[in-house]
């Protein structure tokens, strides 16, 4: 079973009304929870069944995963994708190596061309437009520029660091602004009350001439 899509296939719930006498099926999604919706109803009057959608054959060139292979061609559904079809093949060939390291080319001999799809293509949707006369195909191949998640730099941030950092440096510029000496205008503000709370040093206020003391009493800035 490994070699099947688990898109092909769904789940589907039978309800019965006794008194009408009324079959309903109800297809289920992916988030179902069947044992809570059995209990919502009386016992016997629900069952489930699995059921398929209809799919589409693909065939992909499949030497890069295994050398020993040419080709593969499965049965998916229309709405895998290609990092599906690729996990699909990986599982197919036993092999342990991430979905990332490959991707899936779309290709035409014929023309000569090739395309590399998308992760979220979805390869039969693809293959739908392809005209019978072209012979396409698609080949898998391996990202030369894949880089293994161990070999990644990651460079980690502290913020516990970082904000120890921003304390410091506002405890410094703090520092730095306490030790800046006075503008002119403070100092002298300083020295005009430094006056008034000593009136000893205030010059005396004499007609004459000023004597030597008085001179004494008088700082130069």
């Amino acid at each position: 079973m490994k070699h099947r899509d688990p898109k092909l296939f769904y789940l589907s719930m039978e309800v019965t009304v006794r008194k009408a006498g009324v079959r309903t099926h109800l297809p289920l999604d992916e988030e179902a929870r069947p044992a809570v919706l059995q209990s919502c109803h009386p016992k016997g009057d629900s069952k489930f069944s699995l059921q398929t959608r209809r799919g589409g054959l693909v065939k992909v060139y499949d030497s890069a995963l295994n050398c020993n292979s040419q080709y593969k061609s499965l049965l998916i559904s229309a709405k895998t994708t290609v990092d599906e079809l690729i996990a699909l093949l990986l599982t197919c060939s036993n092999n342990k190596e991430r979905v990332e390291q490959f991707s899936l080319y779309e290709v035409c001999p014929s023309k000569e061309q090739q395309r590399k799809l998308h992760p979220d293509d979805r390869p039969l949707q693809v293959q739908q437009t392809w005209l019978p006369n072209l012979q396409c195909h698609f080949l898998i191949r391996r990202n030369p520029d894949y880089l293994p998640l161990t070999r990644r730099k990651i460079f980690w941030t502290s913020g516990h660091s970082s904000s120890k950092t921003a304390n410091t440096s506002m405890q410094l510029s703090k520092s730095h602004m306490s030790l800046l000496p006075l503008k002119p205008q403070d100092e002298k503000a300083s020295t005009k009350k430094s006056d008034a709370n000593n009136p000893s040093q205030l010059p005396a206020k004499n007609s004459g001439n000023p004597s030597y003391a008085d001179y004494e009493n008088y700082f130069y800035i």
